[in-house]
């Protein structure tokens, strides 16, 4: 990685999470962190302060959240680069415009604008279903990494950012990489008479896992990749081992024009249901 890594706060307990994980990334890749957060005055309607005004209180305010984030990066890693920048406009197109310029965007799991209870804020969903390049959404990290990222495999040749992106994580942690591949048998599978033999599909899903992964492992030789296949929904196979991964990596196949649609049925179900943080990387 060479490019900077940009995070948003917004002075919640998300954020301050968001901001540890990604000064730990800035750290392990030797880039600069780029805090960044938006005043968005449009549901209040203030005309007169259509601008930032660096003497209002809302703009001191928001300094202040910089600031503060600033201080927490520079304490969790104290030999980084960091800088900070406030945007007017919405928080979400604000880091969505960030993502093409940057190697990666990472946000809280829920902000100081979602609801109380809620698994997934809506800044959070829209920028890992809009921006282009990898997103990151944080949860809490656990005192002690786990020593293991989990990717879940596809065999779309638009799942490649999100291996190297896996891969290259799992290089710069020294972590073991495991690759889950889940499928589901047809239905008529399941009829006594079928012709199919479920373990004789197992092994061909084991070999398009392998194929999948065989020139990433060439590439990475460093990289311990256990190959985890299973029968089973992938949202479910990745929720289970987000259990003890300290990152689990998604693509994005949806095709939707607006909102979640972009995400996919599958990533956003990890979204949702993933125990770790989750980097959801689109091409």
């Amino acid at each position: 990685m060479n490019r900077v890594i940009v995070v948003g706060a917004d002075g919640s307990e998300a954020a301050t999470a968001a901001v540890e994980w990604a000064a730990d990334d800035a750290a392990r890749a030797a880039t600069r962190l780029h805090i960044v957060h938006a005043v968005d005055r449009s549901p209040y309607e203030i005309a007169k302060f259509s601008t930032l005004d660096q003497g209002d209180a809302v703009t001191l305010n928001a300094q202040s959240v910089l600031t503060d984030a600033e201080a927490i990066a520079r304490k969790r890693q104290p030999g980084i680069d960091v800088t900070s920048q406030l945007y007017e406009g919405a928080a979400a197109a604000m880091l969505r415009g960030q993502a093409g310029n940057s190697a990666e965007v990472v946000i809280g799991g829920r902000g100081l604008g979602g609801f109380p209870g809620a698994v997934l804020g809506s800044v959070s969903t829209h920028v890992a279903g809009h921006a282009h390049g990898p997103v990151v959404v944080v949860r809490s990290d656990p005192d002690t990494p786990n020593g293991e990222i989990v990717i879940g495999l596809d065999d779309y040749h638009a799942g490649e950012p999100a291996l190297a992106y896996a891969f290259e994580q799992a290089m710069l942690r020294a972590s073991t990489l495991r690759a889950v591949y889940a499928w589901q048998p047809p239905a008529h599978a399941h009829i006594p008479e079928s012709a199919h033999d479920l373990d004789e599909i197992h092994a061909a899903q084991c070999q398009v896992a392998a194929g999948i992964l065989q020139g990433w492992r060439q590439r990475y030789p460093q990289v311990q990749v256990i190959e985890d296949v299973q029968r089973i929904h992938p949202v479910d196979a990745l929720a289970r081992a987000s259990e003890k991964a300290d990152l689990v990596v998604v693509g994005s196949q949806g095709r939707g024009a607006i909102g979640t649609v972009m995400l996919g049925s599958v990533t956003l179900g990890v979204l949702y249901h993933a125990l770790s943080s989750v980097a959801v990387v689109r091409g």
